[in-house]
């Protein structure tokens, strides 16, 4: 069965000719939009939290603390 699902979307794709350029377009467009979107709106919060690049001593910390 699955052998049957791989042979009926490998030749759909391989049978394509416009559709090979749309995928490569969608798939370059959501690379960018993600690198765009992990640069500019999720900082590294936990290498600006962690002092002296102890990480998972504040992680452990962090996990443990109790309020």
């Amino acid at each position: 069965m699955l052998r049957k699902i791989f042979d009926f979307y490998y030749t759909g794709f391989k049978s394509m000719d416009v559709g090979k350029k749309l995928w490569l377009v969608i798939i370059i467009k959501l690379v960018i939009m993600f690198f765009v979107i992990r640069l500019f709106f999720m900082p590294d919060v936990l290498s600006q939290k962690a002092k002296g690049g102890s990480k998972a001593d504040y992680i452990s910390s962090r996990m443990t603390d109790v309020n």
